[in-house]
């Protein structure tokens, strides 16, 4: 199937407008425009590499990763230092300063299971330090998708084939790209509310109803920031998605809270 398509009987738990660089091929100014733009996102890798490492490792004490702890609990910040992450990761304490800082080239399979080991990633957050390391390594052009994303008539039917059940179709951005006649009718108001394609991210976090909505509102939030910071890991070159992330930051502190967690 489409990679962009995912299907839930579930809550569709988990997803501004930025500056548009028009590329027009065999001009220097398209191709100096597409290598700033290129740069740019490139920093902001390098950014988010050093963000959540450091998050992770403010999130583990000595005592949680097996190390002694000398003269007390004098410590300037909390969790590991970047030093015991080295040690734990068996790779030198300047070497990890350089990944921790986004320099992120050349890392091998065995330095990320030794780092993902010392930090105590969970396979989400392992995947994500994955992606973020690849990105940062890599060229593409950013690009928007189609303004009317559509899924195929297969998947319609599927869909409308689960009658006694709400069903949609997200995709990574959390737009619901289809659904039958219940899940029309459950989620009426994430059709009414966030324009189109409707979109589960801007009704959690932007739509006053939502809190009546859904039943465990703080868990639906905090998934939706994680499911959204993993696809924002996994292709940062989206502009509609990068466009959603500054919305909603601008818009909910909520969001904007969470989104600095750094969780996957």
């Amino acid at each position: 199937g489409d990679p962009d398509e995912r299907g839930t009987e579930r809550d569709p738990h988990p997803c501004g407008k930025a500056p548009r660089v028009e590329i027009m091929a065999g001009t220097n100014r398209s191709r100096d425009n597409s290598q700033g733009t290129n740069r740019t996102i490139r920093g902001d890798v390098r950014t988010e590499i050093r963000e959540f490492l450091s998050t992770r490792r403010a999130g583990i004490t000595p005592e949680q990763a097996g190390l002694p702890v000398y003269g007390g609990n004098r410590r300037r910040a909390p969790g590991l230092r970047r030093e015991e992450v080295a040690l734990l990761a068996g790779i030198s304490s300047e070497y990890y300063t350089k990944l921790e800082r986004g320099n992120a080239t050349g890392v091998s399979e065995s330095i990320i299971d030794g780092i993902a080991h010392a930090l105590q990633l969970d396979e989400a957050e392992r995947t994500h330090l994955l992606d973020l390391l690849r990105t940062a390594n890599t060229t593409r052009t950013p690009r928007r998708q189609p303004a009317r994303p559509r899924v195929r008539p297969t998947v319609q039917r599927v869909l409308d084939s689960m009658a006694g059940t709400p069903a949609f179709v997200l995709n990574g951005r959390l737009d619901i790209l289809a659904a039958n006649q219940l899940g029309l009718a459950l989620y009426s108001r994430v059709y009414a509310a966030s324009g189109r394609p409707p979109n589960n991210a801007r009704f959690v976090f932007l739509d006053p109803h939502a809190t009546e909505f859904f039943r465990d509102w703080n868990k639906i939030a905090n998934d939706t920031v994680a499911m959204l910071r993993t696809e924002a890991g996994r292709d940062p070159y989206d502009r509609d998605l990068s466009d959603l992330i500054g919305e909603l930051s601008t818009r909910s502190d909520e969001f904007r809270v969470r989104w600095a967690a750094h969780n996957v």
